[in-house]
């Protein structure tokens, strides 16, 4: 039941208080908590969407798993998202904030899956040759391990997709073999 434009809209509302209030830094610190609450646990983010549990008891969750670990703004606004219904929705708004805060701030998401984990120095290395070679200044490299890759890597920037996988390589030659593209040469 996802929305994105409600996602979208609650996010620009909390990112629009955040720099009004001057606490953008911490606010997205926050939100960077939320939204690594919501990947690493699929039952709080069930517990969000459930019609059945209550939201006074949705409310006291959350207190209890965000106590002392962030802002009293982005508690309030937690419980503006539950007054109004609306805490289903939490894990695409702390990705829309996100995403409105890379686009406030510069910063170009960039992300590699290669086929076995890399080390940091290679992530490193990584990072400093697509800045190099794209002339972006600041990215946020986001590594993913996908194992039917088989060898080499993808790499996402924005809308571009760079395939340079084994995986890919063996799939265009199932199909030109099953096109059977070098016999139509031939003749």
């Amino acid at each position: 039941m996802t929305n994105p434009r409600l996602a979208g809209r609650y996010a620009k509302s909390l990112l629009d208080l955040a720099v009004e209030q001057n606490k953008l830094e911490t606010i997205y610190a926050d939100v960077k908590f939320l939204q690594a609450v919501c990947l690493s646990n699929a039952d709080f983010v069930n517990m969000l969407r459930s019609p059945v549990i209550p939201s006074d008891k949705k409310e006291k969750i959350l207190e209890a798993v965000t106590a002392g670990k962030i802002n009293e703004l982005t508690h309030a606004f937690l419980r503006l998202l539950i007054n109004k219904a609306r805490e289903y929705s939490l894990p695409e708004i702390v990705k829309a904030f996100t995403e409105q805060y890379n686009n406030l701030n510069g910063i170009h998401q960039v992300k590699i899956t290669t086929a076995v984990a890399v080390s940091d120095q290679l992530k490193n290395a990584l990072a400093q040759k697509i800045k190099a070679d794209t002339q972006l200044d600041k990215i946020e490299l986001e590594m993913a391990v996908k194992e039917s890759l088989i060898g080499g890597f993808t790499l996402e920037i924005g809308d571009t997709l760079i395939d340079a996988s084994i995986q890919r390589d063996l799939n265009d030659v199932k199909r030109q073999f099953k096109n059977n593209e070098y016999v139509h040469a031939i003749r």
